[in-house]
C-alpha cells in the first residue's frame, strides 16, 4: 500500500451520508481523511472504502467533545462542514424550538468547531469549505428557520474570510440546490409532494464543486460557488 501519510489532512464533518460522504469520496485520492458524524457504525464503513481514512465521531453540538476531538489536531489542510439539519415550518408552526435546533446545528457548532480548528488550519494555510444552500440566498415562505440558519452561515463564511486571509486561510460558502439525498426526501415528504430523483442534484455534483474550490491554484480563491441542477427534458 502508498505511503500516504505526507498528503494534506481533511477533515469532514457529515460523511456517513449524503453530500458528506460524496465530498469524502471526492476528496480520497488526494488527502487524508477524517469523516466527522456522530454514527461511528456509518463512519466506519465509509472509511474502510477509502484509503487513509479514519473515523472521527463527534456531537457537534457538545463543546466539551468538540474540545476533546479537535485538540489531537495540529494541523488542518481542509475543514469541510456538511453536517446539518433542515427542520422546516412556517411561522405560525415553528415554535422558539425549532428556531433554536436549527441555528445550533447550521450556525453555532460550525463556529465552535471552526474557532477550535484555527491554530491548526492557519499552520497548514488551510482551506475552509462550508456548504449552505440556496435558502442562505433566497429565502421562500415554509422554510424560516432553515433559511434564517443559512443566512447566518452565509454571513459568519464572510466575516471568517475577511479575518483568517491574513492567515493565508482561504474560505469557500458552496451554495447547492435541491440535492438528491435522504435529507430531501424528508423535506419532499414534509411538503406532502412525490420525490423525483431526476429533478435534484446528485450528491457527487456538489462534491465535484468542494473539490474545485480545494484544487484551485495558490493564487486563486473560490469564495462562492452556486451549483444548481439542470431542469429535465
Amino acid at each position: 500500500m502508498a505511503d500516504r501519510s505526507s498528503l494534506p489532512l481533511a477533515l469532514v464533518t457529515g460523511a456517513s451520508r449524503g453530500i458528506g460522504s460524496a465530498v469524502a469520496k471526492a476528496l480520497a485520492p488526494t488527502h487524508r481523511l477524517l469523516l466527522g458524524g456522530r454514527d461511528e457504525a456509518a463512519l466506519a464503513e465509509v472509511a474502510r472504502e477509502l484509503p487513509g481514512a479514519r473515523p472521527w465521531p463527534a456531537d457537534l453540538t457538545d463543546p466539551a467533545a468538540l474540545r476533546e476531538a479537535t485538540g489531537r489536531i495540529e494541523r488542518l489542510d481542509v475543514l469541510v462542514h456538511s453536517a446539518g439539519v433542515a427542520e422546516l415550518g412556517t411561522v405560525e408552526e415553528s415554535p422558539a424550538e425549532v428556531w433554536r435546533h436549527n441555528l445550533e446545528v447550521n450556525v453555532v457548532a460550525v463556529a465552535e468547531l471552526t474557532r477550535l480548528l484555527l491554530p491548526a488550519l492557519r499552520a497548514a494555510h488551510g482551506h475552509v469549505v462550508l456548504l449552505n444552500s440556496g435558502q442562505g440566498l433566497s429565502a421562500r415562505a415554509g422554510w424560516g428557520a432553515y433559511a434564517a440558519s443559512k443566512f447566518a452561515l452565509r454571513a459568519f463564511a464572510d466575516v471568517l474570510r475577511q479575518e483568517e486571509e491574513p492567515h493565508g486561510v482561504r474560505v469557500t460558502s458552496v451554495y447547492p440546490g435541491r440535492t438528491d439525498t435522504e435529507m430531501q426526501q424528508d423535506v419532499v415528504a414534509s411538503e406532502g409532494g412525490e420525490y423525483t430523483p431526476e429533478r435534484y442534484l446528485r450528491p457527487e455534483s456538489v462534491a465535484g464543486a468542494v473539490l474545485a474550490a480545494v484544487s484551485a491554484t495558490p493564487d486563486a480563491h473560490l469564495t462562492e460557488v452556486t451549483v444548481r441542477p439542470r431542469p429535465t427534458r
